[in-house]
């Protein structure tokens, strides 16, 4: 498995060695030894999937506060996404800033996204379908979001008009986040 650095501390991005002949493919997606090896030792708890049908649109960003918050392993398994990942945190060095990265079931490539950032993406295709593993359960009442077209992140989505859920919509601005819903260990990570 190949693995980069992005521009925020402890995003990865994760290429595998696919193995491909006439039948089709063969790929290891996870593997707990090799997560070790980078640091990380929480087990992931839950799988999620969420299947799009429209180009264009975004889900996100999002995040789980502290206690709940959520390490996330993510990956396209049909489709094409800009996915987004966001220092939300006020307390952080890198508060406001963000990376995006283009993830496609051609590539294989997973994304780890520590616990505390937030996330979100953007589909570049119809029919676009995502899964995504975390190390702590779904809490409802930890659910926090930021606008997608918050001024002060300025994320580049390269969209328009994108087509968004009512929640998404309706998400604060960052000037509302607070920095107790982090967790500390977020703040350890960010400052190595």
């Amino acid at each position: 498995m190949k693995v980069q650095s992005l521009d925020l501390p402890g995003v990865l991005l994760l290429t595998p060695a696919v193995h491909e002949d006439a039948r089709g493919y063969f790929l290891e997606s996870f593997r707990a030894d090799d997560f070790a090896r980078l640091g990380i030792t929480r087990p992931f708890v839950q799988e999620n999937e969420a299947f799009t049908k429209e180009a264009g649109t975004i889900r996100g960003l999002h995040w789980q506060a502290a206690p709940h918050a959520q390490a996330k392993l993510l990956r396209v398994l049909s489709g094409v996404i800009w996915d987004v990942v966001a220092d939300v945190c006020p307390r952080s060095p890198n508060f406001g800033k963000w990376v995006g990265v283009t993830l496609d079931a051609r590539e294989r490539a997973s994304l780890y996204i520590p616990a505390g950032y937030a996330h979100g993406y953007v589909t570049r295709t119809a029919d676009t379908l995502v899964t995504y593993k975390v190390d702590n359960y779904y809490a409802p009442q930890s659910e926090r979001s930021v606008r997608w077209d918050d001024q002060t992140l300025a994320v580049r989505w390269d969209t328009a008009n994108p087509t968004l859920s009512v929640k998404d919509a309706a998400a604060p601005l960052l000037e509302s986040v607070r920095a107790e819903d982090f967790p500390e260990d977020f703040l350890e990570l960010v400052q190595k």
